[in-house]
Protein backbone atom coordinates (compact mmCIF):
# COMPACT_ATOMS: atom_id res chain seq x y z
CA UNK A 1 0.00 0.00 0.00
CA UNK A 2 1.11 3.36 -0.80
CA UNK A 3 1.67 6.05 1.99
CA UNK A 4 -0.51 8.95 2.55
CA UNK A 5 2.58 10.76 4.47
CA UNK A 6 5.77 10.28 3.37
CA UNK A 7 8.66 12.15 5.19
CA UNK A 8 12.36 12.31 4.11
CA UNK A 9 15.59 13.29 5.50
CA UNK A 10 13.61 16.26 6.70
CA UNK A 11 15.07 19.29 8.72
CA UNK A 12 13.76 22.42 10.42
CA UNK A 13 16.56 24.91 11.38
CA UNK A 14 16.01 28.15 13.36
CA UNK A 15 18.32 31.23 13.60
CA UNK A 16 18.80 32.22 17.18
CA UNK A 17 18.03 36.05 17.45
CA UNK A 18 17.98 36.79 14.27
CA UNK A 19 14.55 37.95 12.06
CA UNK A 20 13.97 37.30 8.45
CA UNK A 21 13.56 40.98 7.39
CA UNK A 22 10.37 41.77 4.69
CA UNK A 23 11.47 41.92 1.22
CA UNK A 24 8.97 43.63 -1.79
CA UNK A 25 8.17 42.15 -4.76
CA UNK A 26 11.10 43.80 -6.42
CA UNK A 27 13.90 41.78 -3.85
CA UNK A 28 11.25 38.27 -4.52
CA UNK A 29 11.77 38.64 -8.25
CA UNK A 30 15.74 39.13 -8.40
CA UNK A 31 16.48 37.06 -5.32
CA UNK A 32 14.24 33.90 -7.16
CA UNK A 33 16.48 34.45 -10.53
CA UNK A 34 19.99 35.26 -8.43
CA UNK A 35 19.40 31.74 -6.88
CA UNK A 36 20.56 29.34 -9.40
CA UNK A 37 23.29 31.65 -9.87
CA UNK A 38 24.35 31.93 -6.13
CA UNK A 39 24.19 27.55 -6.02
CA UNK A 40 26.56 27.62 -8.96
CA UNK A 41 29.03 30.09 -7.50
CA UNK A 42 28.19 28.44 -3.95
CA UNK A 43 30.32 25.47 -5.23
CA UNK A 44 32.98 27.19 -5.91
CA UNK A 45 33.22 29.65 -2.74
CA UNK A 46 32.82 27.49 0.63
CA UNK A 47 32.59 31.06 2.35
CA UNK A 48 29.64 31.91 2.62
CA UNK A 49 28.17 28.67 3.23
CA UNK A 50 30.60 28.40 6.35
CA UNK A 51 29.55 31.86 7.54
CA UNK A 52 25.84 30.72 7.65
CA UNK A 53 26.53 27.89 9.55
CA UNK A 54 27.99 29.83 12.21
CA UNK A 55 24.89 31.51 12.77
CA UNK A 56 23.93 31.10 16.14
CA UNK A 57 21.31 28.39 15.20
CA UNK A 58 19.20 25.22 16.21
CA UNK A 59 18.03 22.15 14.78
CA UNK A 60 14.34 21.67 15.59
CA UNK A 61 13.87 18.60 13.38
CA UNK A 62 17.20 16.77 12.04
CA UNK A 63 17.48 13.73 9.43
CA UNK A 64 13.77 12.29 10.24
CA UNK A 65 12.34 9.62 7.97
CA UNK A 66 9.24 8.13 8.12
CA UNK A 67 5.78 7.21 6.38
CA UNK A 68 2.40 6.95 7.11
CA UNK A 69 -0.22 4.52 5.55
CA UNK A 70 -3.91 5.14 4.97
CA UNK A 71 -5.79 4.91 7.54
CA UNK A 72 -3.41 4.89 10.09
CA UNK A 73 -3.48 6.84 13.58
CA UNK A 74 -0.14 7.36 14.55
CA UNK A 75 0.74 8.88 18.04
CA UNK A 76 3.81 11.19 18.39
CA UNK A 77 5.55 11.49 21.93
CA UNK A 78 8.60 13.45 23.21
CA UNK A 79 9.36 15.89 25.81
CA UNK A 80 8.76 19.56 25.14
CA UNK A 81 11.33 20.77 22.34
CA UNK A 82 11.64 17.70 20.84
CA UNK A 83 10.04 18.97 17.57
CA UNK A 84 7.13 17.37 17.44
CA UNK A 85 4.71 20.87 16.80
CA UNK A 86 7.47 21.75 14.44
CA UNK A 87 6.70 18.54 12.52
CA UNK A 88 3.06 19.09 12.00
CA UNK A 89 2.97 23.02 11.39
CA UNK A 90 5.76 21.59 8.33
CA UNK A 91 3.04 18.59 7.68
CA UNK A 92 0.50 21.79 7.49
CA UNK A 93 2.51 23.57 5.33
CA UNK A 94 2.43 26.62 7.70
CA UNK A 95 6.36 27.03 7.89
CA UNK A 96 8.77 25.04 5.22
CA UNK A 97 11.25 22.94 5.96
CA UNK A 98 15.24 23.80 6.07
CA UNK A 99 16.46 20.65 4.53
CA UNK A 100 14.31 17.05 3.43
CA UNK A 101 10.40 16.71 2.08
CA UNK A 102 7.40 16.05 2.80
CA UNK A 103 4.78 14.37 0.32
CA UNK A 104 1.08 14.53 1.39
CA UNK A 105 -1.45 12.60 -0.78
CA UNK A 106 -4.79 13.98 0.18
CA UNK A 107 -6.59 17.01 2.06
CA UNK A 108 -4.51 18.08 5.56
CA UNK A 109 -7.40 19.18 8.71
CA UNK A 110 -5.01 20.37 10.94
CA UNK A 111 -5.51 21.45 15.06
CA UNK A 112 -2.04 23.13 16.02
CA UNK A 113 -3.05 26.01 18.12
CA UNK A 114 -5.76 27.94 19.33
CA UNK A 115 -6.96 30.11 16.44
CA UNK A 116 -4.95 28.94 13.80
CA UNK A 117 -6.24 29.59 10.48
CA UNK A 118 -9.07 31.49 12.24
CA UNK A 119 -9.37 35.40 11.43
CA UNK A 120 -10.56 37.06 14.26
CA UNK A 121 -12.56 39.88 12.77
CA UNK A 122 -15.21 37.17 11.27
CA UNK A 123 -17.93 35.36 13.06
CA UNK A 124 -17.76 31.55 13.90
CA UNK A 125 -20.28 30.96 10.79
CA UNK A 126 -17.77 32.71 8.44
CA UNK A 127 -14.96 31.10 9.93
CA UNK A 128 -16.56 27.77 9.31
CA UNK A 129 -16.80 28.35 5.44
CA UNK A 130 -13.79 30.10 5.30
CA UNK A 131 -11.49 27.13 6.49
CA UNK A 132 -13.70 24.77 4.90
CA UNK A 133 -12.99 26.62 1.81
CA UNK A 134 -9.13 26.52 2.30
CA UNK A 135 -9.39 22.86 2.65
CA UNK A 136 -11.05 22.40 -1.01
CA UNK A 137 -14.09 22.15 0.38
CA UNK A 138 -17.25 23.33 -1.91
CA UNK A 139 -19.70 25.48 -0.33
CA UNK A 140 -22.67 22.78 -0.40
CA UNK A 141 -20.35 19.96 1.58
CA UNK A 142 -20.02 23.00 3.98
CA UNK A 143 -23.54 24.23 4.69
CA UNK A 144 -24.09 19.89 4.73
CA UNK A 145 -22.08 19.69 7.97
CA UNK A 146 -22.61 23.16 9.05
CA UNK A 147 -25.12 22.50 12.04
CA UNK A 148 -23.47 18.92 13.02
CA UNK A 149 -20.20 21.20 13.51
CA UNK A 150 -22.44 24.06 15.32
CA UNK A 151 -23.93 21.26 18.01
CA UNK A 152 -20.55 19.31 18.46
CA UNK A 153 -18.70 23.17 19.66
CA UNK A 154 -21.85 24.02 21.71
CA UNK A 155 -21.71 27.67 20.07
CA UNK A 156 -25.68 28.14 18.62
CA UNK A 157 -26.04 31.52 20.69
CA UNK A 158 -22.60 32.87 19.30
CA UNK A 159 -22.22 31.45 16.06
CA UNK A 160 -22.63 34.89 14.55
CA UNK A 161 -20.49 36.47 16.70
CA UNK A 162 -16.84 37.52 15.73
CA UNK A 163 -14.77 34.99 16.96
CA UNK A 164 -12.20 37.83 18.63
CA UNK A 165 -14.79 37.45 21.61
CA UNK A 166 -14.81 33.71 22.17
CA UNK A 167 -13.18 32.52 25.04
CA UNK A 168 -10.13 30.06 24.65
CA UNK A 169 -12.40 26.88 24.74
CA UNK A 170 -15.19 28.26 22.61
CA UNK A 171 -12.24 28.72 20.25
CA UNK A 172 -11.11 25.53 20.24
CA UNK A 173 -14.23 23.36 20.21
CA UNK A 174 -14.95 25.64 17.01
CA UNK A 175 -11.71 24.47 15.90
CA UNK A 176 -11.98 21.29 16.44
CA UNK A 177 -15.47 20.88 15.15
CA UNK A 178 -14.53 22.56 11.54
CA UNK A 179 -11.15 19.99 11.55
CA UNK A 180 -12.77 16.88 12.57
CA UNK A 181 -15.93 17.38 10.65
CA UNK A 182 -14.71 18.35 6.97
CA UNK A 183 -14.03 15.20 6.37
CA UNK A 184 -10.32 15.41 5.31
CA UNK A 185 -8.14 12.80 4.63
CA UNK A 186 -5.58 13.33 7.36
CA UNK A 187 -6.15 15.06 10.41
CA UNK A 188 -3.41 16.58 12.69
CA UNK A 189 -4.12 17.15 16.36
CA UNK A 190 -1.77 18.81 18.31
CA UNK A 191 -1.87 19.15 22.34
CA UNK A 192 -4.21 22.06 22.54
CA UNK A 193 -7.63 19.49 23.24
CA UNK A 194 -5.71 20.25 26.92
CA UNK A 195 -7.44 23.69 26.83
CA UNK A 196 -10.67 22.11 26.78
CA UNK A 197 -12.45 20.78 29.69
CA UNK A 198 -12.98 16.74 30.55
CA UNK A 199 -16.14 16.48 29.13
CA UNK A 200 -14.76 18.58 25.88
CA UNK A 201 -11.81 16.64 26.19
CA UNK A 202 -13.71 13.15 25.97
CA UNK A 203 -15.97 13.63 23.13
CA UNK A 204 -12.86 14.98 20.71
CA UNK A 205 -11.33 11.82 21.77
CA UNK A 206 -14.58 9.99 20.72
CA UNK A 207 -14.38 12.11 17.38
CA UNK A 208 -10.69 11.24 16.88
CA UNK A 209 -12.16 8.05 17.01
CA UNK A 210 -14.44 7.88 14.85
CA UNK A 211 -12.44 9.49 11.91
CA UNK A 212 -9.83 6.81 12.13
CA UNK A 213 -12.48 4.08 12.03
CA UNK A 214 -13.72 5.67 8.76
CA UNK A 215 -10.62 5.26 7.64
CA UNK A 216 -9.12 8.50 7.80
CA UNK A 217 -5.53 9.13 8.94
CA UNK A 218 -4.89 11.20 11.98
CA UNK A 219 -1.63 12.35 13.64
CA UNK A 220 -1.84 12.56 17.32
CA UNK A 221 0.68 14.94 19.69
CA UNK A 222 0.04 14.53 23.19
CA UNK A 223 1.79 13.98 26.64
CA UNK A 224 -1.12 11.46 27.78
CA UNK A 225 0.84 8.31 27.20
CA UNK A 226 -2.60 6.20 28.57
CA UNK A 227 -4.45 8.25 25.58
CA UNK A 228 -1.62 7.24 22.60
CA UNK A 229 -1.80 3.37 23.83
CA UNK A 230 -5.49 3.35 23.89
CA UNK A 231 -6.36 5.79 20.61
CA UNK A 232 -3.42 4.96 18.21
CA UNK A 233 -1.96 2.01 16.33
CA UNK A 234 1.36 3.09 16.20
CA UNK A 235 3.64 5.84 17.55
CA UNK A 236 6.83 7.46 16.98
CA UNK A 237 9.11 8.82 20.03
CA UNK A 238 11.21 12.02 18.97
CA UNK A 239 14.09 13.60 21.19
CA UNK A 240 16.15 16.73 19.90
CA UNK A 241 14.62 16.26 16.74
CA UNK A 242 15.41 12.94 16.29
CA UNK A 243 13.53 9.66 15.89
CA UNK A 244 13.84 7.55 18.42
CA UNK A 245 11.75 4.82 18.00
CA UNK A 246 8.93 3.88 16.16
CA UNK A 247 6.71 0.82 16.87
CA UNK A 248 3.46 -0.30 18.46
CA UNK A 249 2.14 2.59 21.48
CA UNK A 250 3.60 0.31 24.00
CA UNK A 251 7.59 0.14 22.51
CA UNK A 252 6.85 3.50 21.95
CA UNK A 253 6.18 4.53 25.74
CA UNK A 254 8.63 1.97 26.69
CA UNK A 255 11.37 3.18 24.89
CA UNK A 256 10.16 7.26 26.45
CA UNK A 257 10.05 5.85 29.82
CA UNK A 258 13.31 4.29 29.61
CA UNK A 259 14.89 7.41 28.30
CA UNK A 260 13.30 10.31 29.12
CA UNK A 261 11.70 9.89 32.31
CA UNK A 262 14.59 7.69 34.12
CA UNK A 263 14.65 8.27 37.86
CA UNK A 264 16.86 11.59 38.56
CA UNK A 265 17.65 10.08 42.04
CA UNK A 266 15.90 12.87 44.18
CA UNK A 267 17.18 15.80 42.59
CA UNK A 268 16.38 17.55 39.02
CA UNK A 269 17.94 21.03 38.16
CA UNK A 270 14.96 23.32 36.70
CA UNK A 271 17.03 26.33 35.63
CA UNK A 272 17.36 25.06 32.17
CA UNK A 273 14.69 22.13 32.12
CA UNK A 274 13.08 20.88 28.99
CA UNK A 275 9.89 20.55 30.43
CA UNK A 276 9.13 24.59 31.34
CA UNK A 277 6.36 25.32 30.26
CA UNK A 278 5.49 28.92 27.44
CA UNK A 279 5.37 31.84 28.98
CA UNK A 280 6.99 30.86 32.57
CA UNK A 281 9.86 33.13 34.42
CA UNK A 282 12.96 30.65 35.43
CA UNK A 283 12.25 31.12 38.88
CA UNK A 284 12.34 27.32 39.97
CA UNK A 285 15.88 26.40 40.02
CA UNK A 286 15.90 22.91 41.33
CA UNK A 287 13.49 19.88 43.22
CA UNK A 288 14.35 17.20 45.80
CA UNK A 289 12.18 14.33 46.83
CA UNK A 290 12.67 13.54 50.45
CA UNK A 291 11.51 10.71 52.76
CA UNK A 292 12.45 10.39 56.56
CA UNK A 293 16.26 9.88 55.68
CA UNK A 294 16.79 13.00 53.22
CA UNK A 295 16.66 12.82 49.48
CA UNK A 296 15.58 9.99 47.75
CA UNK A 297 14.66 8.76 44.47
CA UNK A 298 12.86 5.91 45.42
CA UNK A 299 10.32 6.14 48.40
CA UNK A 300 8.55 3.32 50.73
CA UNK A 301 4.97 2.51 50.37
CA UNK A 302 3.18 4.82 53.32
CA UNK A 303 5.76 6.52 53.89
CA UNK A 304 6.10 10.80 54.32
CA UNK A 305 7.31 12.70 51.64
CA UNK A 306 8.62 16.15 50.72
CA UNK A 307 9.11 17.55 47.88
CA UNK A 308 11.37 20.90 48.26
CA UNK A 309 11.68 23.16 45.38
CA UNK A 310 14.76 26.13 45.11
CA UNK A 311 13.39 29.20 43.69
CA UNK A 312 14.46 32.73 42.89
CA UNK A 313 12.45 35.30 42.12
CA UNK A 314 13.04 38.94 40.05
CA UNK A 315 11.06 40.60 43.23
CA UNK A 316 9.91 39.46 46.62
CA UNK A 317 7.09 37.28 45.83
CA UNK A 318 5.07 34.75 48.60
CA UNK A 319 5.33 31.39 47.21
CA UNK A 320 2.33 29.48 46.60
CA UNK A 321 3.81 26.08 45.24
CA UNK A 322 1.34 23.18 43.13
CA UNK A 323 2.34 20.19 42.06
CA UNK A 324 0.42 16.98 39.98
CA UNK A 325 1.91 13.74 40.78
CA UNK A 326 1.25 11.26 37.51
CA UNK A 327 1.90 7.97 36.44
CA UNK A 328 5.23 7.69 33.92
CA UNK A 329 2.29 6.92 31.33
CA UNK A 330 0.77 10.67 32.00
CA UNK A 331 -2.70 9.60 34.18
CA UNK A 332 -2.72 12.26 36.84
CA UNK A 333 -3.28 10.88 40.18
CA UNK A 334 -3.84 13.87 42.07
CA UNK A 335 -2.91 17.57 42.73
CA UNK A 336 -2.17 19.50 45.61
CA UNK A 337 -1.77 23.17 45.79
CA UNK A 338 -1.14 25.80 48.95
CA UNK A 339 -4.04 27.78 46.90
CA UNK A 340 -6.41 25.72 48.86
CA UNK A 341 -4.61 25.96 52.02
CA UNK A 342 -3.21 29.26 52.23
CA UNK A 343 -0.48 27.88 54.74
CA UNK A 344 2.33 30.44 53.45
CA UNK A 345 -0.42 33.04 52.06
CA UNK A 346 0.85 35.37 55.07
CA UNK A 347 4.46 35.08 54.98
CA UNK A 348 6.59 37.83 54.58
CA UNK A 349 7.42 38.40 50.99
CA UNK A 350 10.94 37.16 49.53
CA UNK A 351 13.43 37.03 46.33
CA UNK A 352 14.94 33.57 47.17
CA UNK A 353 14.11 30.09 49.76
CA UNK A 354 12.93 27.16 49.62
CA UNK A 355 9.70 25.74 49.63
CA UNK A 356 8.49 22.23 50.90
CA UNK A 357 5.16 20.28 50.08
CA UNK A 358 4.97 17.82 53.13
CA UNK A 359 2.97 14.62 51.80
CA UNK A 360 2.23 12.15 55.12
CA UNK A 361 1.51 8.82 54.46
CA UNK A 362 2.12 9.22 50.60
CA UNK A 363 -1.07 7.04 48.86
CA UNK A 364 0.70 5.36 45.76
CA UNK A 365 1.38 1.77 44.81
CA UNK A 366 4.44 0.47 43.73
CA UNK A 367 5.80 1.94 40.26
CA UNK A 368 7.29 5.02 38.97
CA UNK A 369 5.62 8.77 38.86
CA UNK A 370 6.25 11.51 37.63
CA UNK A 371 5.83 15.29 38.95
CA UNK A 372 4.75 18.71 37.66
CA UNK A 373 5.52 21.36 39.14
CA UNK A 374 3.36 25.41 39.10
CA UNK A 375 4.52 28.71 41.43
CA UNK A 376 2.34 31.62 41.50
CA UNK A 377 2.85 34.51 43.82
CA UNK A 378 -0.28 34.57 46.52
CA UNK A 379 -0.10 38.49 46.11
CA UNK A 380 -1.96 38.75 42.75
CA UNK A 381 -2.49 35.01 41.77
CA UNK A 382 -0.01 35.53 39.38
CA UNK A 383 1.40 32.25 37.44
CA UNK A 384 5.21 32.56 37.26
CA UNK A 385 6.59 29.65 36.38
CA UNK A 386 5.60 25.78 35.16
CA UNK A 387 7.46 22.43 34.37
CA UNK A 388 6.07 19.21 33.41
CA UNK A 389 7.70 16.01 34.24
CA UNK A 390 10.30 18.86 36.51
CA UNK A 391 10.95 15.22 38.50
CA UNK A 392 10.97 11.03 39.15
CA UNK A 393 10.63 8.81 41.70
CA UNK A 394 9.89 5.67 42.46
CA UNK A 395 7.63 4.13 45.54
CA UNK A 396 8.65 1.04 46.27
CA UNK A 397 6.71 -1.92 48.20
CA UNK A 398 6.22 -2.20 51.75
CA UNK A 399 4.23 -4.70 54.24
CA UNK A 400 1.71 -2.13 55.33
CA UNK A 401 -1.13 -3.94 56.24
CA UNK A 402 1.02 -6.57 57.85
CA UNK A 403 -0.18 -9.64 55.93
CA UNK A 404 2.36 -9.64 53.13
CA UNK A 405 -0.03 -9.38 50.59
CA UNK A 406 -0.60 -6.15 48.26
CA UNK A 407 -2.88 -5.22 45.70
CA UNK A 408 -2.55 -5.84 41.80
CA UNK A 409 -1.03 -2.88 40.20
CA UNK A 410 -3.70 -3.43 37.87
CA UNK A 411 -6.63 -2.29 40.47
CA UNK A 412 -4.82 1.56 39.74
CA UNK A 413 -2.02 3.72 41.44
CA UNK A 414 -3.55 4.51 44.73
CA UNK A 415 -3.31 2.28 47.95
CA UNK A 416 -5.54 3.01 50.57
CA UNK A 417 -5.99 1.18 54.17
CA UNK A 418 -9.26 0.87 55.08
CA UNK A 419 -11.05 -0.47 58.46
CA UNK A 420 -13.13 -3.05 58.46
CA UNK A 421 -15.73 -4.39 60.72
CA UNK A 422 -18.65 -6.81 61.56
CA UNK A 423 -21.84 -6.83 63.55
CA UNK A 424 -24.50 -9.18 64.43
CA UNK A 425 -27.68 -8.15 62.78
CA UNK A 426 -29.89 -6.51 65.40
CA UNK A 427 -33.02 -9.32 65.55
CA UNK A 428 -35.85 -6.51 65.27
CA UNK A 429 -34.61 -4.47 62.47
CA UNK A 430 -33.71 -7.31 60.41
CA UNK A 431 -36.54 -9.41 59.98
CA UNK A 432 -37.66 -10.23 56.32
CA UNK A 433 -40.27 -12.25 54.88
CA UNK A 434 -40.59 -13.33 51.47
CA UNK A 435 -44.04 -13.06 51.37
CA UNK A 436 -46.34 -10.05 51.70
CA UNK A 437 -44.65 -6.44 53.29
CA UNK A 438 -47.70 -5.80 55.10
CA UNK A 439 -47.36 -9.23 56.88
CA UNK A 440 -43.90 -8.66 57.88
CA UNK A 441 -44.89 -5.55 59.03
CA UNK A 442 -47.56 -6.64 61.16
CA UNK A 443 -45.21 -9.61 62.49
CA UNK A 444 -42.75 -7.08 63.59
CA UNK A 445 -45.26 -5.36 65.62
CA UNK A 446 -46.59 -7.84 67.36
CA UNK A 447 -42.83 -8.93 68.31
CA UNK A 448 -43.07 -5.19 69.89
CA UNK A 449 -46.43 -5.42 71.51
CA UNK A 450 -45.50 -8.79 73.35
CA UNK A 451 -42.22 -7.23 74.62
Amino acid sequence: MYPIIKVENLGKRYNIGRRQAYRTLRESVIETVAAPVRGITGLFSRNGHEKRDSDPHVWALRDLSFEVAPGEVLGIIGRNGSGKSTLLKILSRITEPTTGRVELYGRVGSLLEVGTGFHPELTGRENIYLSGSIMGMRRAEIARKFDEMVAFAEIDQFVDTPVKHYSSGMYVRLAFAVAAHLEPEILLVDEVLAVGDAAFQKKCLGKIGEVAKLGRTVLFVSHNLATIESLCGSAILLSEGRLCARGTPAVAIAEYTRSVLEADDGRASLANHSGRQPGSRVVMRAVEVCDDAGVAGSVRMGSTVSLRVKFEAPWPIRPCLGLTIKTERGFRVFHVSDRFASQLANRLPVTAGVVTCEIPEIPLMPGRYVVDLWLEDFANHTSLDMVADAVTFEVIPADLLGTGRLPSPNEGPVFYRARWSLAAPDPLESIESPGDGDAAQVHVANIKRNA
